[in-house]
């Protein structure tokens, strides 16, 4: 059966206990009302025991205080922020060392297949007509060629300078 009465002790004993008076800062009769009466026995009863469960919890977990775990979510956010923010960057940048790479070893089998012939490419060179008095030979040059080695050479430059920036900024 359930009874929605209340008890007129209740709000001093609900205060007594909320102060951490209970039972020795009060006097006699509410103590004596406690033993008789089930809903105030059941209250300190209940009261008593989330306090030492709080009590116990807060040994347990030692948190420190407000402004250090404040201080250490506003670094977790800022460092998950940082990591959102810096991937594609990375990937940016393995992109890059990787054109860079590749860049290298199609300019060295490319080489490698006519001969290594690097002192001579200068002989074999042929500027635009503007440029005809800076000549330094006259010999066949494969404009293909060279144009694939241009290409190469300014895509290895700009891989390599988004490497550089990239790796600044982290």
């Amino acid at each position: 059966m359930m009874t929605f009465r209340t008890c007129s002790y209740e709000k001093e004993l609900h205060q007594a206990l909320k102060d951490g008076h209970w039972p020795e800062g009060c006097g006699q009769e509410l103590r004596s009302h406690v033993d008789g009466c089930v809903k105030c026995s059941d209250l300190v009863l209940v009261t008593q025991t989330f306090q030492r469960a709080r009590t116990e919890s807060e040994r347990a977990t030692p948190c420190g205080s407000p402004s250090l775990l404040w201080w250490r979510a506003q670094l977790r956010r800022r460092n998950a922020a940082a990591e959102r923010v810096s991937r594609p960057i990375t990937i940016a940048q393995t992109f890059a060392w990787v054109v860079t790479v590749l860049v290298g070893v199609v300019f060295v089998a490319s080489q490698y297949s006519h001969g290594l012939r690097w002192a001579s490419w200068g002989s074999e060179f042929v500027p635009p007509r503007a440029f005809h008095l800076l000549r330094f030979g006259s010999g066949q040059v494969g404009w293909n060629f060279l144009l694939l080695i241009s290409s190469f050479a300014v895509l290895a430059l700009l891989s390599a300078l988004v490497v550089y920036l990239a790796a600044e900024k982290s």
